[in-house]
C-alpha cells in the first residue's frame, strides 16, 4: 500500500442515448461528427440493440446509441456537445448537420463559448462549440451569426465579454475556480 493516496479524478467518457432507430441515428453521427462504429450487437443484460462509436481511438466508445426509446416519447436529451478549434469548423459542422437532416439551427455567443445548437433526426439537441479565451459568469446568449467575417465575430465577442461585471480572461477563471492542478 503507498503512502500516497491516489487523487480521485474521474473524467466524463462516455454518453448513451436511447433511440428510436439506432442505425439511423449512427448514420447521422458518422457523417456529421466522424465518429467511427467500433461495435454493434444486442445487449444481453441490458436486452436492446447496441451501437458504439467513437472519434478517439484511445475510447472505445464516446458515444452509444441504444434501442428502446418509447414510440411517440419526445427526447429527454438535454444537449449532446462536441468541441471544435475554429470558427470555420463550427460552420463546417453546421454545413453537414443541415446536409445531413438536422433542424433548428441557430448561433450563440456564450462570451466563453461560440456554439450552433441543432435538433438530431430525432429531436435530440446537439450543440457544437468552441472556447473563447475569455469568461463571463454562465448563462449567457448573444446571437451568432457565422456569416460574418472571423474578426468581426472575434472583435464583437471581446466586447460583450468584457462590458459584463463579471469578465476575466478565462486562465484566471480557471485557476480561481479549480485552483493549481
Amino acid at each position: 500500500m503507498s503512502d500516497f493516496p491516489t487523487p480521485f479524478a474521474p473524467r466524463l467518457a462516455h454518453l448513451g442515448v436511447f433511440c428510436h432507430d439506432v442505425d439511423r441515428l449512427a448514420v447521422f453521427y458518422g457523417e456529421v461528427f466522424g465518429l467511427v462504429e467500433t461495435d454493434r450487437g444486442q445487449g444481453i443484460t441490458f436486452p436492446m440493440k447496441l451501437v458504439f462509436l467513437s472519434s478517439s481511438p484511445e475510447q472505445h466508445h464516446q458515444l452509444a446509441l441504444a434501442s428502446g426509446r418509447a414510440p411517440g416519447s419526445t427526447s429527454t436529451v438535454m444537449q449532446l456537445s462536441f468541441k471544435v478549434i475554429s470558427l470555420d469548423q463550427l460552420r463546417e459542422a453546421r454545413r453537414r448537420a443541415l446536409a445531413h437532416g438536422a433542424t433548428q439551427m441557430r448561433g450563440l455567443n456564450h462570451g466563453n463559448a461560440l456554439s450552433i445548437y441543432f435538433s438530431d433526426p430525432e429531436d435530440n439537441t446537439v450543440e457544437v462549440y468552441l472556447d473563447t479565451p475569455w469568461y463571463v459568469t454562465q448563462p449567457h446568449g448573444d446571437p451568432l451569426d457565422l456569416e460574418r467575417p472571423d474578426d468581426e465575430i472575434w472583435a464583437e465577442t471581446e466586447r460583450i465579454c468584457r462590458a459584463d461585471p463579471t469578465f476575466q480572461p478565462v486562465d484566471a477563471w480557471r485557476s480561481a475556480t479549480f485552483g493549481a492542478r
